[in-house]
């Protein structure tokens, strides 16, 4: 379980950097609102999504199959988990609506490209790397690491659980 609450922290924390680089290059603006569901610099659609890839059997991860396969893994973890941000805790984080080739402003086709080039460069160049330093973790770091993920994740879950219900009753009001 270790390897893969690094997994998901590594490339959350890969995905918050690419979003924060991505913002500011098309928007110019040097400190771009951040869309994510964590205090802490995480993106965990980035996290999920490589968890999905690398969860992709063997065969579908080499040769022409994988930036297919990468693509697709990740646009439905991209989907679901704008569902479920959205259906639970009733937050947006990113919108593709005004975007050619969208399914309900959740995911488009120039995004899901972007999977496939981004699960080819992270498996063919960066996880071989990564999984040589998730292996001299130490036991001890991974607790004290969780502790802290888990605790911005009660305490973010409870700031947009009465953020939400506030905006509910507004709404009814």
């Amino acid at each position: 379980m270790a390897y893969w609450f690094w997994v998901f922290i590594f490339y959350s924390l890969m995905g918050c950097f690419l979003e924060r680089v991505y913002a500011r290059r098309t928007t110019g603006d040097p400190h771009p609102v951040r869309r994510c569901l964590l205090f802490l610099p995480l993106c965990p659609v980035y996290g999920l999504g490589a968890m999905a890839v690398l969860a992709l059997p063997a065969s579908m991860r080499a040769g022409l199959w994988l930036p297919v396969a990468g693509a697709a893994a990740a646009t439905a973890v991209e989907f679901l988990y704008h569902w479920a941000c959205e259906a639970m805790l009733g937050v947006k984080f990113w919108d593709y609506s005004h975007v050619r080739g969208n399914l309900q402003g959740r995911v488009c086709i120039l995004f899901s490209l972007a999977w496939g080039a981004l699960a080819s460069m992270a498996l063919l160049l960066i996880h071989p790397l990564l999984e040589a330093v998730i292996t001299r973790i130490p036991p001890p770091l991974t607790f004290l690491a969780l502790l802290i993920f888990t605790a911005d994740a009660v305490c973010t879950l409870r700031i947009l659980s009465v953020t939400h219900s506030v905006a509910a009753l507004r709404g009814k009001t």
